[in-house]
């Protein structure tokens, strides 16, 4: 029955692989097929330098630095107990469940599995898990308003995108806006279901999995509950210095995923860019980021390619560059997940899952 309902099954199917770069090859193969004129003719004007070289390569070494940054932060919200290994496979696996779910769905869930199968228990964590959204979420929160008050609001919104929710059509400035305010709303709830009411939030899990169909995890709900009300209080406990690493590894994180971009477009673009642009362009993918998660495509597929073009071609020259600089963002910061995913995925199930059962079960040689 257990072995039915464990979400890592759902990451073995080689559909959730193929169906994600089959929707990206697809919208990508139509824009190029549509411009393939402007885009031969912009491809030929590239004069690639070593400085092309030199800022193509910190676009590489900032999708690094991006996976670091998870990696220690994830190390310290479990006091350490994950080795740089563990922490390594994790992230690996957990970038790869977002990148094979809808953007709106996201790989928390699964997550919380796999960090569960290493040896941390499940009520921490969830509470872990909970508190890299929470981080997350929180960076957003400040860094939004910081760069608006750099660039401004008037020059935000270059793309005149527009999407129907439940009968009410948004334009881009309303989705941002309408993101921004459920963002504040989902950081709220964290903090008050693990800092200020762990034991409310206990009853509810509890409530949740008294409805008749869900009974039979009602114990490991109850469970779950008192691992999180324990873990509450050994976080609240936790120093200022402990929360300030957290959040300076959540920082390097996600300014690295951004100035992935920013350095691209220095690689390739053929006119100068100046300091308030590079703000704008981190500002606009802040608006992507919160369009991006309404995507019903598996990490975005083909919505981020085409995003980027409408967001940041401006910035881009000659402009046939934004789809093709679009694509090679996705293939450097999106595609290897799913490699690494679907290579890592079988060694960790074998390590933490198997691994373990043979050696529990392993019958002496006679």
């Amino acid at each position: 029955m257990a072995r039915k309902s464990n979400p890592i099954r759902q990451l073995l199917s080689p559909g959730k692989i193929f169906i994600p770069i089959g929707i990206g090859l697809a919208i990508v193969a139509y824009f190029l097929i549509r411009d393939f004129n402007a885009q031969k003719e912009a491809l030929s004007m590239i004069n690639w330098t070593w400085s092309s070289t030199l800022w193509f390569g910190v676009a590489l070494l900032m999708v690094a630095l991006r996976d670091v940054g998870y990696m220690i932060r994830i190390r310290i919200l479990t006091d350490k107990q994950l080795n740089w290994r563990q922490a390594f496979d994790v992230i690996m696996l957990w970038e790869f469940a977002s990148s094979v779910t809808p953007s709106i769905v996201g790989g928390s869930s699964i997550a919380i599995f796999i960090v569960n199968r290493e040896k941390i228990p499940l009520g921490r964590s969830t509470a872990v898990v909970m508190i890299t959204a929470f981080l997350d979420e929180l960076f957003y929160v400040l860094m939004v308003p910081l760069l608006l008050i750099i660039v401004g609001w008037s020059e935000l919104f270059p793309v005149a995108l527009q999407k129907e929710f439940f009968g009410v059509t948004l334009g881009a400035r309303e989705i941002f806006v309408a993101g921004y305010v459920f963002i504040l709303i989902l950081i709220t709830l964290i903090w008050l279901g693990i800092f200020r009411y762990p034991k409310a939030a206990k009853r509810l899990l509890i409530s949740v999995f008294s409805i008749r169909f869900l009974k039979r995890w009602r114990r490991g709900a109850i469970e779950t509950g008192n691992d999180l009300i324990i873990t509450s209080a050994e976080l609240k406990e936790k120093p200022f210095s402990f929360w300030a690493k957290a959040f300076v590894a959540t920082f390097l994180s996600w300014t690295a995923r951004f100035w992935v971009v920013n350095f691209l477009i220095l690689s390739f673009t053929l006119v100068d860019i100046s300091l308030l642009d590079h703000f704008m362009i981190y500002a606009r993918q802040l608006v992507m980021w919160v369009i991006l998660l309404i995507s019903p495509t598996p990490g975005g597929s083909g919505v981020a390619e085409v995003a980027f073009s409408g967001f940041l071609q401006q910035f881009i020259s000659p402009v046939g560059l934004a789809i093709s600089i679009g694509v090679i963002w996705r293939i450097i910061s999106y595609y290897p997940y799913l490699l690494m995913g679907a290579i890592i995925l079988p060694r960790w199930i074998q390590r933490v899952y198997l691994g373990r059962r043979l050696i529990k079960f392993k019958v002496p040689e006679q």
